[in-house]
């Protein structure tokens, strides 16, 4: 996508996880890479008070391009698309169950099938680090090896992806695996899928939804 068009499927995020209830004020971040940088949301930005001329242009030696003041965040977004370069699009937010789950400092474990999707038996949890610091950024990196999304301790969660909609199917996911979980710990001790199972589902992963890609 050109500069502009990635401004504001930026945007149209932003608002789609409002909607969701995902994110609420100005929670949560945005940001897409681009040739020599990155585009990430504005400090303060939510959907109702940000459209494309607010998202602030930041080189890959964390400068801002032309004008603007990048979500307190930034670091790590910056971080993450520097350590994965096959990752495109990061979404932060402060999902509601995703927050629960991370307050407890736990991983979502092999409950259920679909953890595979993520890359691996579980979603981590990072350890902690106060927001918007660098030390935040090596926790999230951390937490994201061989993974496509992870939990923020006491804090919320992360999803990549190659691009802002696959990022936006990991995030919804998410937060429905983390709500799922926490209703059936109501209930009792959630049965967990064997390492072997999950390396199953994992080889299937490859191939799944690749259908839909074709002309």
């Amino acid at each position: 996508m050109h500069e502009i068009e990635t401004r504001q499927a930026i945007v149209d995020a932003m608002q789609r996880l409002e909607a969701l209830g995902f994110n609420r004020g100005t929670a949560g971040n945005v940001s897409c890479r681009i040739a020599g940088g990155m585009l990430v949301t504005p400090t303060g930005g939510n959907s109702t008070n940000v459209d494309v001329n607010q998202i602030v242009h930041m080189s890959n030696d964390h400068r801002v391009v032309g004008s603007g003041f990048p979500s307190s965040e930034w670091h790590m977004h910056a971080a993450i698309l520097a350590a994965l370069p096959s990752v495109c699009a990061v979404i932060h937010t402060h999902a509601d169950a995703c927050v629960a789950l991370s307050c407890l400092r736990q991983d979502l474990p092999a409950f259920h099938y679909t953890v595979a999707a993520f890359g691996g038996d579980n979603v981590r949890c990072s350890r902690y680090a106060t927001f918007g610091t660098m030390a935040l950024a090596a926790a999230a990196v951390e937490a994201l090896e061989g993974r496509t999304a992870c939990l923020l301790a006491n804090h919320g969660m992360i999803a990549v992806g190659p691009t802002l909609a696959a990022a936006m199917n990991n995030t919804i996911r998410l937060e429905t695996l983390a709500r799922q979980y926490l209703l059936a710990r109501q209930a009792g001790e959630p049965a967990l899928l064997p390492p072997d199972e999950m390396a199953r589902i994992r080889e299937r992963y490859l191939t799944y939804g690749k259908g839909l890609l074709k002309p």
